[in-house]
């Protein structure tokens, strides 16, 4: 009987001494985004990129990121690593093969399907299920995704958290797409944003929302490069025309680009790629 007890005893002690070691092991934890690290240490900063004098081992070696304009808000984003994301998937501008990644926001159909190709291996919502908001927190490759949401018009009303920015971190890049936007940012979301290097913006001037209002959210952003999409209605003009000489303004003879870190503008530039 005293045996029993003593091995009892022996038992719970284990338990009790290798169990939080466990439960620590399985809990993964959250990927460490570089692109956002000063925006919570600084509530209210603005922030800039720029392409510094000189540049790390590190940074040298990233590689080059290409980005190609595929139509209405899908972008095929091509990676160093070989991961391949379309954003706003709709299956209507697929690229040759299925991407690695798949991007959607529900505003309208235009920007998602419930049946996107089966050899997609991760397809992300930019809404979320029974009210709860979308959160991604992934590493695919060599890129990491996140996303911030925004909320939507739906029937004449807003619906919270529609919508999602999503973030691709990748070849020390910070690159953004902001989705159906409607409505302008605040303090909040340019925190959970941070900085930006790469921006691709709507500029259709009123089906998300109009030019001043979407310029003041490019300004806030200050990314180096950006890239306007969902163009309908008005002229491009009417999107540039916000901007003043703080801003170079130039048309692709390509609906391609190749961005890496020490090739991104001193100066701000709004390229328009080929389509757009």
């Amino acid at each position: 009987m005293l045996r029993y007890l003593v091995y009892t005893f022996a038992a719970i002690w284990l338990i009790h001494a290798f169990w939080p070691s466990v439960a620590h092991a399985q809990q993964q934890p959250q990927h460490a985004s570089q692109c956002q690290a000063i925006a919570e240490a600084i509530p209210q900063a603005t922030f800039a990129s720029f392409a510094p004098a000189a540049t790390t081992k590190r940074q040298a070696t990233a590689g080059e990121v290409t980005i190609s304009y595929l139509g209405h808000s899908t972008f095929l984003i091509e990676t160093p690593g070989g991961v391949s994301i379309a954003t706003d998937y709709n299956g209507w501008f697929s690229p040759s093969t299925p991407p690695t990644v798949a991007t959607m926001n529900k505003a309208h159909s235009s920007h998602y399907t419930l049946a996107p190709d089966p050899a997609i291996k991760n397809v992300l919502h930019g809404w979320g299920e029974n009210g709860m908001p979308a959160r991604h927190d992934l590493v695919v490759g060599d890129t990491y995704i996140r996303n911030v949401t925004t909320d939507i018009r739906a029937g004449g009303a807003m619906e919270h958290d529609g919508n999602s920015i999503f973030i691709f971190e990748v070849a020390d890049l910070c690159i953004g797409h902001l989705g159906h936007l409607h409505h302008e940012l605040d303090d909040s979301h340019y925190r959970q944003i941070g900085r930006l290097d790469v921006l691709m913006v709507p500029v259709d001037g009123g089906l998300t929302m109009g030019a001043e209002s979407m310029s003041r959210v490019v300004s806030r952003l200050r990314a180096s490069l950006i890239l306007p999409m969902h163009r309908r209605g008005p002229p491009i003009d009417a999107f540039l025309d916000m901007f003043g000489d703080d801003y170079d303004k130039r048309f692709a003879d390509s609906a391609s680009i190749k961005v890496s870190l020490r090739s991104l503008p001193s100066k701000p530039l709004i390229y328009i790629l080929k389509g757009v």
